[in-house]
């Protein structure tokens, strides 16, 4: 099992022979127990590494040697960001009457995800929700997730295995 590591002071993602430029969320890292929805903030913690979601107009035929489970995203997939949801931190399709996220997004952050394994064992409503690995956007910071170059990523997916994690320190 291998543990991916962010180092958020150094804005690094580590791995073996791998040594990346990363963002995280524009509020800093937190810790995991003071994490709240919506504040910009990406949890310090040990995330299991879940699933990838491929955007299939972008990147068809899927990566080569992909371990995790994946599957391509829709349209109308979403991500519930409502702490009132009993759907909260979990996959939505749209339209869904509580708050949820868009994944099928036209600025390309979402073309690739790889979904954390944060607070989803259980899910505790408002503690975060959708942080995952995804495609670095503009160089602006994220929402609380970790992001890297989408070529990196796409490289990175063949060293992903299931066990493996991301370390966020």
């Amino acid at each position: 099992m291998t543990d991916f590591r962010v180092d958020t002071a150094g804005l690094r993602l580590r791995g073996p022979a791998i040594d990346l430029p990363c963002l995280i969320g524009r509020g800093g890292a937190i810790a995991a127990d003071a994490k709240r929805e919506g504040d910009g903030c990406t949890p310090l913690g040990r995330w299991p590494l879940r699933a990838v979601l491929l955007r299939p107009d972008r990147m068809a035929p899927p990566p080569a040697g992909i371990a995790l489970p994946w599957r391509w995203l829709r349209p109308d997939d979403g991500w519930s960001d409502d702490p009132q949801d009993a759907a909260y931190n979990r996959p939505v399709r749209h339209p869904h009457r509580w708050s949820a996220e868009r994944l099928w997004r036209a600025d390309g952050l979402y073309d690739i995800i790889v979904v954390l394994g944060h607070n989803d064992a259980p899910v505790v409503p408002g503690m975060g929700s959708a942080i995952f690995l995804h495609c670095r956007g503009d160089g602006r910071p994220t929402e609380g997730c970790v992001a890297i170059e989408r070529a990196d990523l796409l490289g990175l997916l063949a060293l992903m295995m299931p066990g493996d994690s991301l370390t966020v320190d």
